[in-house]
């Protein structure tokens, strides 16, 4: 069985002003002890041996992307598990996206971590057409996008939600004409095949429970998040053969996780092993 977990750790888990988060961060990476790491907002971790601090704290190996704009990104293995390749995806994303891939009993499987921009909805669907090509470019029919896609989601009536953030941040989740919430960068990665394997087990398939409130990612109860009135905006897309692999997908809340971060994490179990 190979479990996942996307996070955003919000700013490196480091404030400017306010407290430092890292042991917190730590902390929950430890207690959920995910195979594979995708993680989002490492401010200051492309400085030397920050990463590589990080990843001897969680027991992993990190691979990072760097950028230009935002902020890196990674994905972080544990051992046993076998990178085959890593590197990551060359497009100008305002914060990064990381590929690696892992090898399994049912051929490769690859993983992207990925942070679309935070500001506009244009770009965040041109981002997601990269990201999109990418997961075409995966070898075999296993692939995983994991990340905080500051996108809500196509199939729900976010009217309410957006409705009730600061203008400043309203007009992040609206098209021009001010009205009509943006879900196209989640829309365009669902067009190109991927699931979304929360609504997957929304649907039956795994947890018949499942509900869109069980499913928000952001904010946490202690962590920050001005900019967010109970969204999911961290997502776990797989393509088909990869659905077809799942087994649990949930939202870790409660204990260190509302205050290490803005967003909680995401974890997944995929009926895979390593080859």
């Amino acid at each position: 069985m190979l479990r996942v977990m996307t996070w955003n750790i919000r700013t490196g888990g480091r404030d400017r002003t306010g407290p430092d988060r890292r042991d917190l961060v730590c902390r929950v990476v430890t207690a959920q002890a995910p195979d594979v790491l995708a993680v989002q907002e490492l401010r200051g971790f492309d400085r030397p041996g920050v990463l590589a601090g990080f990843a001897d704290r969680v027991g992993m190996r990190p691979y990072l992307a760097r950028t230009c704009f935002g902020q890196p990104v990674a994905v972080l293995v544990r051992p046993p598990w076998r990178t085959r390749s890593a590197g990551p995806v060359r497009r100008p994303l305002h914060h990064a996206a990381q590929r690696v891939e892992l090898a399994t009993t049912a051929g490769p499987l690859t993983v992207l971590s990925a942070h679309l921009d935070p500001y506009t909805g244009l770009r965040r669907r041109i981002e997601a057409g990269w990201l999109a090509a990418a997961v075409r470019r995966a070898p075999g029919e296993l692939a995983l996008l994991a990340g905080d896609l500051n996108t809500l989601d196509p199939g729900t009536d976010h009217t309410g939600r957006v409705a009730r953030l600061p203008v400043a941040y309203r007009r992040r989740h609206l098209r021009r004409d001010g009205r009509t919430v943006d879900t196209r960068a989640v829309a365009r990665l669902l067009a190109a095949g991927l699931v979304d394997l929360w609504t997957h087990a929304a649907a039956g398939s795994v947890d018949p429970a499942g509900s869109v409130e069980a499913g928000l990612t952001a904010p946490t109860r202690h962590g920050g998040g001005v900019e967010f009135s109970g969204m999911r905006l961290d997502y776990l897309l797989g393509t088909p053969a990869l659905a077809a692999r799942l087994r649990d997908v949930h939202v870790v809340r409660g204990g260190d996780a509302e205050y290490a971060s803005d967003h909680y994490p995401v974890v997944a179990e995929l009926d895979l092993d390593l080859a």
